[in-house]
């Protein structure tokens, strides 16, 4: 049986309103769609393009008010607790499900998800106590690294352990709370595949992308990535497996290790439009945002043809740090875009915006993205 498709003119759901449940809902409301987005913050970026549906993430309720009075609902994050999904789900249809969301949201889960699926990933153990930690340093060995089970986003909720006399200060940091523990990876370089499927099981990948992290957050982006054929082609088949055997619906990014002996290894999966995929809007005939919209309102996939090479840098709130940076040299360069997510409140670290440059070659783009990115870094000292 088809599944009928929500066309333009009707109401597009999304839980979260910071960026990219805005530049989600910029693409829909561009393609005729009406938005709502929950949110505990009425001035939160979606703000600016949606009707916000004031709540918590964990407020049912809330979810619920959202969820009535839209005809498909999605997401920003995954973050949202599962009781809430299924609530949401029992209304209205929730895409990617919340069962995708209790396998993606859990560290434990994503972890054990891809050790059946047989999809590569590093040694990984579960962690509910002091000792067991202690035991499992002892068998993986030094550096590793202690991840909370739950929540955590740009390098949160994470702590690295160099020496096995580090593990109670390492457990305490966390909270005490379950624990994922993963040895250390040694890459050469990181990647990202961001995939859409379709309600029909379509899928559609943009160019596998390369990132490069600063303190835990991307810092980064070129695409396509400079690395072989091979190398894409293999990161494509391992997360079609993921896809397909989560049975998701809408944008799938997944982050993975190169190591220096040509090894691919997962590192996280998100459910979502993603950071390394905001290189696509501009770059790419269709965006992840709107490539999210077709996916979840059961539309065809659009084209991802890439224009030309491109490259994304992030633009943190360390930017502002004597106030709104001048961005005239960034509008005056043009093969530059820039993207401002209208946060009202700028600190260290966090998500304010991000450039991205087409260029005949990804070192061309990266080396005009990093100069304008120099310049804005200056003005702030």
């Amino acid at each position: 049986m088809n599944t009928p498709a929500i066309v333009p003119g009707q109401t597009l759901g999304i839980l979260g309103g910071g960026q990219l449940g805005k530049m989600i809902a910029i693409e829909a409301r561009r393609m005729g769609y009406r938005v709502k987005v929950l949110d505990p913050d009425t001035a939160c970026p979606a703000a600016e393009v949606a009707e916000i549906v004031q709540g918590a993430w964990s407020d049912p309720t809330a979810a619920l008010e959202l969820a009535i009075g839209c005809d498909v609902v999605t997401l920003e994050t995954e973050h949202v607790p599962f009781a809430v999904l299924a609530e949401v789900e029992h209304v209205r249809p929730l895409r990617p499900s919340a069962q995708v969301l209790r396998t993606i949201q859990d560290r434990y889960n994503q972890r054990h998800f891809l050790h059946r699926h047989d999809l590569p990933q590093t040694r990984w153990g579960n962690i509910e106590s002091l000792d067991e930690l202690v035991a499992a340093l002892a068998h993986m060995g030094t550096p590793a690294i202690l991840k909370r089970r739950t929540g955590g986003y740009d390098g949160r909720a994470q702590v690295r352990i160099y020496a096995a006399d580090e593990a109670q200060n390492a457990w305490r940091a966390l909270g005490e709370a379950p624990c994922i523990l993963e040895a250390f990876v040694d890459f050469s370089a990181e990647l990202s595949v961001v995939l859409a499927r379709s309600v029909q099981g379509e899928i559609r990948f943009f160019a596998t992308a390369e990132n490069v992290h600063k303190d835990g957050i991307l810092y980064t982006t070129v695409a396509p990535a400079r690395f072989s054929p091979a190398i894409r082609m293999r990161a494509e088949e391992l997360a079609t497996r993921a896809a397909v055997a989560l049975e998701l619906v809408g944008v799938l990014t997944v982050e993975f290790f190169l190591t220096a002996s040509g090894e691919l290894l997962i590192n996280e999966m998100a459910p979502r439009v993603h950071n390394s995929g905001h290189v696509t809007l501009g770059a790419c005939v269709t965006s992840q945002f709107e490539q999210q919209l077709r996916a979840v309102c059961g539309l065809p996939l659009g084209s991802q043809e890439q224009h030309a090479p491109a490259a994304m840098i992030n633009l943190l709130g360390d930017l502002w740090a004597n106030g709104e940076p001048d961005f005239l040299p960034v509008l005056a360069e043009p093969r530059a875009h820039l993207h401002l997510y209208g946060k009202r409140v700028a600190h260290p670290g966090r998500k304010m915006g991000h450039i991205t440059v087409l260029a005949d070659t990804t070192d061309e783009a990266l080396a005009v993205a990093e100069r304008l990115h120099g310049q804005l870094a200056q003005a702030a000292r």
